[in-house]
């Protein structure tokens, strides 16, 4: 390639750096948040930005998923969205060893997956693996080209060079979207807190009650652990905090995956239930207090059994969240006054 070329194919690069820069700022500027993911958008941008920086015919940014122990694609130019456990793959592997892999023939390396490969028809021929770490230098992400375009396969010295400044700004807003992330969630039962509550019934929940072309219903029971004080006061508070994750764990395998479960704070949850009636979420309640009635919270040399009561209504679209958790709270109420362990409707 000549001078002349060169100069016109750095310049149409820089220019493409560039609109892809000036769309991040705008979209970082907007100020508004996705429903499912506060980042979408940017994480694609980013993405294609290091796609055109390392000349690949695909790109995808991972995030590492610690609750759920998976890596999963928050972006990918040129495919869907992909989940894959923790330490596997590729991408797994550039975790664990904490440092950029490149493989420029795939199929013949052990970590590589060709199952999508098998399944869309594509051919993978070259990878590079650069993993991301926030700003305490742990690892969070990784970013993945594939394919070469100019057909000779990635260089590790020199496109990881060129992804650097992608991968770091992705480093930058996953650790943002990691903060925002932790600080719904609950540490000690890792269920969402009363803030991620909040969050979906701004973002999902009032949606789905406003949605007059779709009318869908939605229900909410609200439920306390009976004589939690007395489970502290006779085991202590360590003893307390295992049957708090006993509990959580049992509502995490005993409901449904779009259902929302939260620890509102204490001893107390609610769960949320979309497309629900009132019926229906009582009859999820039911199943729920019979789970944890019949369970044992296993703490050190000790086998503690415990109880649950329980408030149900349908949410109102025409009151606000908390009016709505006031009538259960109320129904709640009337389950402890009428001798706990039960469901009221």
């Amino acid at each position: 390639m000549n001078g002349s070329n060169c100069s016109v194919s750095s310049d149409a690069l820089l220019e493409h750096i560039f609109t892809i820069t000036q769309d991040l700022y705008k979209e970082m500027s907007k100020g508004d948040n996705d429903a499912e993911n506060d980042h979408n958008q940017i994480y694609r941008l980013l993405t294609d930005l290091g796609r055109i920086l390392v000349n690949a015919d695909r790109a995808s940014f991972w995030k590492w998923d610690k609750r759920s122990r998976s890596l999963w694609t928050t972006a990918a130019v040129g495919a869907g969205r992909i989940t894959i456990p923790e330490g596997t793959g590729l991408v797994g592997k550039a975790l664990a060893e904490k440092h950029a892999i490149v493989t420029n023939d795939p199929y013949n390396d052990p970590n590589f997956n060709s199952d999508v490969d098998k399944k869309t028809g594509y051919v993978t021929k070259s990878i590079l693996v650069m993993p991301i770490c926030d700003c305490k230098g742990e690892f969070i992400g990784a970013y993945q080209a594939i394919n070469k375009l100019d057909g000779n396969g990635f260089d590790l010295e020199e496109d990881v060079k060129r992804l650097s400044l992608a991968a770091f700004i992705c480093g930058i807003t996953l650790e943002s979207d990691s903060f925002l992330d932790d600080s719904r969630h609950d540490k000690l039962t890792e269920l969402k807190n009363r803030m991620g509550f909040y969050s979906d019934y701004e973002k999902i929940y009032e949606k789905m009650l406003s949605d007059t072309e779709n009318c869908r219903s939605v229900s909410l029971f609200i439920c306390d652990i009976d004589f939690f004080k007395k489970v502290n006061d006779t085991y202590g508070h360590n003893a307390g905090d295992a049957v708090l994750r006993h509990v959580a764990e049992n509502f995490r395998r005993n409901s449904r995956a779009c259902d929302g479960v939260y620890r509102w704070g204490g001893e107390e949850f609610i769960v949320v239930l979309p497309d629900s009636t009132a019926e229906q979420a009582a009859e999820a309640a039911e199943r729920l207090r019979c789970c944890i009635m019949d369970s044992v919270c296993h703490f050190e040399d000790l086998d503690i059994k415990v109880t649950m009561s329980f408030g149900v209504t349908s949410l109102d679209p025409a009151m606000s969240a908390e009016d709505n958790i006031k009538v259960a709270d109320e129904k709640l109420y009337r389950a402890k006054e009428s001798g706990r362990n039960r469901v009221i409707i």
